[in-house]
């Protein structure tokens, strides 16, 4: 058997190129047919490139003297929103708005979803001061309208973080009189005693993203469950919530069928608003993108929604769960 040096191989075959990687060769010993004869040949090293995303998917600096002051408020005071930590791009057009979103509960997640970039592990006791904290913050910023979210603590046996959450919301209302709330919560595991505190402190708006298709929810979100979280959104209305809202992220692998099927599902739900954007890779550790969705077909969701009666529907490739979020409570 001829064997073939990594530098001759490199002269026939040097590249496989797919729609949105570059892959090298693997590292490894192989074997290769030619011409109906079998060439042992040795392979460099495999290396992954993302090709430059699309067009669609760059935005412009945040600019603008709202923004500009904000920014510096975020700075000089040390404030933590998910908007910064996350890199929104959305951040300058939400601040513009006097809209901004803050984590609580910690920055550690009792859950490891392959699509997140919060922190997995073992959370630390909970931070009674931190929701005075936020309730600060939002004040320092003069925010409008804040979304609050949080890790998951499923840790909290008692109530899953739920009362930290009404005491949050309490504080918030007491330092920042007229604000209004968006609560994107946790599943709660699907326990009703949880969920009816939110519920119970009314705030504006409570989400709670769906995050993709059925067929891929064990892939992508591991200990959370597709119909759990159907049942959390149809419970939520069926208790009294005016706005209740969810979210999708498209480019995980699912087929356009799949997404209008979860679209009709958070219709069943009773949901009022639904959110649809581009999944991004946290990092190499995290699912990669298998596809970046054309603007075209964003736009066949948003008519499909808008047909269906849903009261906002956002669909676009920049879209993230709080986009536009202080007109989703009209």
């Amino acid at each position: 058997m001829k064997k073939y040096s990594t530098a001759k191989l490199a002269q026939k075959i040097e590249t496989l190129e797919t729609p949105f990687y570059s892959i090298d060769i693997p590292d490894t010993e192989s074997v290769m047919k030619e011409n109906s004869e079998w060439f042992k040949v040795d392979l460099p090293r495999k290396v992954i490139r993302h090709k430059k995303k699309p067009d669609w998917l760059r935005v412009k600096l945040p600019i603008g003297p709202k923004y500009a002051k904000l920014r510096k408020l975020v700075d000089d005071n040390n404030l933590h929103t998910i908007c910064t930590s996350g890199s929104c791009p959305n951040m300058g057009e939400c601040w513009g708005e006097g809209t901004a979103t803050f984590m609580i509960l910690g920055n550690i997640c009792t859950r490891s979803c392959k699509f997140c970039g919060v922190k997995t592990g073992r959370p630390l006791p909970v931070d009674w001061e931190e929701a005075e904290k936020v309730a600060k913050s939002i004040q320092i910023m003069q925010i409008k309208h804040a979304v609050l979210t949080s890790v998951d603590r499923d840790d909290l046996k008692e109530d899953m973080g739920s009362k930290f959450w009404v005491a949050t919301i309490k504080k918030i209302r007491e330092l920042n009189p007229g604000i209004t709330l968006e609560a994107l919560i946790p599943d709660f595991q699907g326990i009703h005693e949880h969920i009816d505190r939110i519920v119970n402190i009314k705030p504006e708006v409570i989400s709670h993203n769906i995050e993709t298709t059925r067929r891929l929810t064990r892939e992508v979100r591991v200990q959370a469950k597709y119909d759990r979280s159907l049942d959390v959104l149809r419970y939520m209305k069926d208790t009294g919530q005016r706005r209740t809202k969810s979210g999708i992220m498209l480019g995980l692998g699912e087929t356009k069928d799949e997404v209008i099927e979860t679209i009709y599902d958070l219709h069943d739900a009773k949901v009022d608003i639904v959110t649809i954007g581009q999944y991004l890779q946290p990092s190499k550790k995290h699912l990669q993108v298998q596809r970046f969705v054309n603007p075209d077909e964003f736009l066949e969701y948003k008519e499909l929604g808008e047909n269906l009666g849903f009261k906002h529907f956002e669909s676009n490739a920049l879209v993230r769960s709080s986009y536009k979020a202080r007109k989703h409570i009209n």
